[in-house]
């Protein structure tokens, strides 16, 4: 876990926030796939299930201990696929207007990156791009979610890319968003000044 420069060549990791079921596919990953579809030839992409990661509850201790042990098992898998990328892509439909649990619980994971020591975990986040996809039942009602990403990405001093949004609901709603269908083909493709412009 030595401290690193950013990738080179770019990295794309897809953190599927959803909850449902083992082997369904929802409405925001079927539009972050439609989406990846379209980066470059060549272009890594690494897809994480969150749900089906073993992170552990967060234990705040940045008051009383201050630091954090280097983290292990699924929670070093996840450290080391986000450093690895240059792209972080948060695959999230909207909860109760909020982040879905798993990504939260990945999000407070990074106050304890923070303070690992030698890890250097803002600084080696910063300037990389974090991208957002969601789907919900209304636009307006995913904007809460949405802004709290851009104020993570901001604290972190990452590039907030943007973020594409389609119609949820039932299992397949999104198929027929024909407007965020289109728009997923060309998400990845506008750069980043562009893509902060539609949220």
């Amino acid at each position: 876990m030595s401290s690193s420069s950013q990738p080179a060549s770019p990295q794309f990791l897809f953190l599927n926030a959803s909850t449902r079921e083992s082997g369904v596919v929802g409405n925001t990953e079927h539009l972050a796939r439609v989406a990846a579809q379209s980066l470059p030839a060549g272009t890594a992409a690494q897809w994480l299930r969150l749900s089906e990661l073993a992170m552990p509850a967060f234990v705040d201790l940045r008051h009383s201990a201050g630091v954090y042990p280097a983290p292990e098992g699924d929670s070093l898998t996840l450290l080391n696929a986000t450093l690895a990328a240059t792209d972080l892509v948060c695959v999230a439909p909207v909860y109760w207007y909020s982040l879905p649990s798993p990504l939260k619980l990945y999000f407070d994971h990074w106050s304890a990156w923070l303070r690992v020591p030698g890890l250097d975990f803002k600084a080696r986040m910063a300037a990389r791009r974090m991208w957002v996809i969601t789907t919900s039942g209304d636009r307006e009602k995913a904007q809460p979610m949405i802004d709290s990403l851009r104020l993570c990405a901001q604290f972190m001093q990452m590039d907030f890319a943007g973020a594409l949004w389609g119609r949820g609901g039932a299992p397949g709603a999104v198929q027929s968003d024909a407007q965020a269908l289109a728009a997923a083909t060309q998400f990845f493709a506008r750069p980043a000044s562009a893509a902060r412009s539609l949220v």
